[in-house]
């Protein structure tokens, strides 16, 4: 797990230096060729919603959890994997000058890059930490809404993650968090691989798995407000499997999905 977590933070460094722009042609690494994932194959348009700053999206979502969030002014609102501060600046716009947003990020380049963007912007109730999601730096029962888009999956124990996503909503909060989940098999070798893990994508769970957490965990009326199947370019599979390992995969046509998840503590 630690070696996940270092490949992520490491990645993710290296994101964080780089525009969505240069994510989308260089596929995330600074070589220029795509022997990386493209994490923008997963993500959705914020350019038309209140309080998008372009500085801050880098095109690694894969939803947009606040569109499902019911965030209402003078809400606190938490955002997991907060990166260069996306849906925390439109969760703002939401919530408004007597509300909160708080972001938490496990990368300090991101946290950094964030920091910047919130300052060009002025928000004085906009703050980022520094922390892990599995053991939050956060106090119990704080927040009335977690959003997270497409990070959860990066976290190698997602039940840590749940929990603590439990302890700090306040009594009565929901979350509404965008992930990426599977449904069939992936090829061992896509599942083994830590790079394609930092993609999202050998990271993801089974789906019925992914919302059995979420119930184990003592949530309640989960809904799923927003399920599209996510394909992966052929040229980036077979960075990772044989032509003849990709042809089976077609065939078996297991499943990658973007879900929005809406639950109440």
């Amino acid at each position: 797990m630690k070696d996940i977590k270092r490949v992520v933070q490491e990645k993710y460094s290296q994101i964080a230096k780089q525009s969505k722009d240069q994510n989308e042609t260089s596929c995330c690494g600074s070589t220029g060729c795509c022997e990386s994932i493209d994490y923008t194959i997963f993500s959705d348009d914020y350019s038309n919603l209140e309080g998008y700053n372009a500085d801050s999206d880098l095109g690694l979502g894969c939803g947009i959890p606040t569109e499902f969030a019911h965030l209402k002014p003078g809400d606190s609102v938490l955002d997991l994997g907060s990166g260069a501060g996306n849906d925390c600046f439109v969760a703002r716009a939401i919530v408004g000058e007597s509300g909160k947003v708080t972001g938490i990020d496990f990368t300090e380049a991101m946290i950094e890059k964030a920091r910047i963007n919130n300052a060009k912007l002025g928000y004085q109730n906009v703050e980022f930490v520094q922390g892990d999601i599995e053991e939050m730096p956060l106090p119990d029962n704080s927040f009335d809404v977690v959003i997270s888009n497409c990070v959860l999956n990066l976290v190698p124990d997602k039940r840590k993650a749940f929990k603590e996503i439990y302890r700090v909503l306040k009594a009565g909060g929901h979350f509404c968090v965008s992930d990426v989940v599977i449904s069939g098999n992936l090829p061992e070798k896509v599942k083994d691989n830590a790079e394609m893990y930092a993609g999202c994508v050998s990271g993801a769970l089974q789906k019925d798995d992914y919302l059995q957490i979420i119930k184990d965990n003592q949530f309640n009326r989960i809904e799923i407000k927003k399920e599209k199947e996510i394909k992966i370019p052929n040229i980036i599979m077979l960075n990772y499997i044989s032509i003849d390992e990709l042809r089976t995969y077609k065939k078996e046509k297991t499943g990658i999905y973007s879900i929005t998840v809406l639950a109440k503590k």
